[in-house]
């Protein structure tokens, strides 16, 4: 089992900057990779960001979070984070964290799929405002 804990959404002006933690607790030696994913209100989860655990391998959605968000990893700390920069309103979104622990879902989870992942965190929440 793998536990996850988000923190450090808030309410933000646009153009504002924000980083968001993920802290995994249990058993995360069996991690193999993590991702962000946001759900905003009214609409499905999508991919953000996705951070292999050992090589620390970066993949981006094709959308507008490219260029302006940063996921890293501290491993000493079991901890992904992510950096976003110039937020804008239609970042608002609940931002979650994933964990995938089975090798052969790995390169689905790299990708953005959802459904490879494993283990969810609770989900903080981002507010942007004009």
């Amino acid at each position: 089992q793998v536990q996850l804990v988000e923190s450090g959404g808030g309410l933000v002006q646009a153009g504002d900057s924000l980083r968001l933690s993920c802290a995994a607790s249990g058993r995360t030696s069996s991690v193999y990779a993590m991702g962000w994913f946001r759900q905003a209100p009214g609409r499905e989860r999508e991919f953000v960001a996705a951070i292999t655990w050992s090589g620390g391998s970066t993949n981006y959605a094709d959308s507008s979070v490219k260029g302006r968000f940063t996921v890293s990893k501290d491993n000493a700390k079991n901890t992904m984070y992510l950096q976003a920069f110039g937020l804008r309103p239609d970042d608002t979104a609940v931002y979650f964290c994933a964990a995938v622990v089975v090798v052969w879902r790995l390169n689905s989870a790299y990708q953005g799929h959802a459904d490879a992942y494993d283990y969810w965190g609770q989900g903080t929440q981002v507010t942007v405002s004009s």
